[in-house]
């Protein structure tokens, strides 16, 4: 049982919360200790690493990751490849495959796989490999057989990529547009067709203009879910407070790499090597690669931003949850998964549950 304020569906009460693996009930009482702050866990659905490890490398990358990501708050998140050739993208998905079906020790639980690539615009890749690849209805399902695809980015101006998206969404795959050249009215198609959602929004697509609003324009006036990288480096603050404003259930995700957690230094992402150096990772050309973001500084971006404490924790929990339809997760009520963050007057975490499991956090 943890008592404190916590944070519920119905909004904040002080009182107590008792659970096992689920949450059994949630008792409101004025007399409990309020210094602690309760809210649901982490949600993270774009994590390429920490600790070192690179989801590409396969084996037990996926399962150190996780570890690293739950010291910080994170319960859930999807394992993220890069653009890659074929046999290391199933060496990737092989990797995962375990660490889905079985959730680490001490460990957050790894729903599933956001493939980030290689289905991307060779103009718009950023950190990415080159090795891009036109997307198929039969590569994709051959990925998906080895490890349940929850999130596939694509630039939907690739020819044969718009056909595709209504067969992905069939598949209960969430296509995401991202890498992508494309036009503001191709973003608009691409919804019509059922993607869902945009990639680390304002990174990696066609910017706006009043003249020409480009993929950011069709975000912002169309989307109701995006993901952002809200490390106050990759968007500037004004263009995530328009973000905000724009987008209902605009939600942050780390895009945390190898550098997470770890000491200025030359680190992989993918085939990539990557720097880190004054609190964020670059290519040796300069250009952003990832991030070492956190979740929980995530949430304390946020407030820092302007954000109530509610309203952050949703966009960090609750809409990532809703957008995978994870009804059981990203919100403390009775029945769901004790997926549990606790924090002091900082936002610190003091303790983290993943399905009721206390995580140990004197690593961090």
């Amino acid at each position: 049982m943890l008592s404190g304020r916590i944070l519920t569906p119905s909004g904040w009460i002080t009182g107590t919360i008792t659970f096992d693996q689920r949450i059994v009930q949630i008792q409101e009482d004025p007399a409990a200790d309020s210094a602690l702050t309760i809210l649901p866990g982490f949600i993270d659905l774009h994590v390429h690493g920490a600790a070192g490890v690179d989801i590409m490398e396969g084996d037990d990358a996926g399962a150190t990751v996780a570890q690293v990501h739950a010291r910080h708050g994170t319960t859930a998140l999807l394992g993220t490849t890069l653009t890659a050739k074929e046999p290391s993208i199933l060496r990737a998905l092989h990797g995962l495959a375990g660490v889905i079906a079985e959730r680490p020790a001490n460990g957050a639980r790894m729903l599933g796989v956001h493939l980030e690539g290689p289905f991307l615009n060779l103009h718009r890749l950023g950190a990415q490999p080159p090795d891009v690849v036109q997307a198929s209805l039969a590569l994709v399902q051959r990925f998906h057989a080895i490890a349940p695809i929850k999130v596939l980015t694509m630039a939907p101006e690739i020819p044969g990529h718009l056909e595709l998206i209504p067969q992905l969404a069939a598949m209960g795959i969430r296509v995401q547009i991202g890498h992508s050249a494309g036009t503001y009215d191709e973003g608009v198609a691409a919804l019509k067709a059922g993607a869902t959602g945009f990639t680390h929004l304002y990174n990696g697509m066609t910017g706006m203009t009043h003249y020409d609003p480009g993929m950011v324009g069709a975000a912002l006036a169309h989307a109701d879910y995006a993901e952002i990288i809200p490390d106050l480096q990759h968007v500037a603050k004004g263009a995530l407070r328009a973000a905000l404003r724009a987008i209902p259930r605009l939600y942050g995700v780390t895009d945390a790499t190898s550098a997470t957690g770890m000491p200025d230094g030359e680190y992989g992402l993918g085939t990539q090597r990557v720097y880190k150096c004054l609190g964020c990772v670059r290519l040796a050309t300069g250009s952003l690669a990832g991030s070492v973001l956190t979740m929980d500084q995530a949430l304390r971006n946020f407030v820092e931003l302007g954000l109530d404490l509610a309203d952050a924790s949703n966009r960090l929990s609750l809409y990532p949850a809703d957008y995978l339809g994870e009804s059981e997760r990203g919100r403390l009520t009775p029945g769901a998964w004790a997926d549990i963050v606790v924090l002091d007057a900082n936002l610190q975490p003091v303790s983290v549950f993943v399905e009721g499991a206390a995580i140990d956090l004197s690593t961090r």
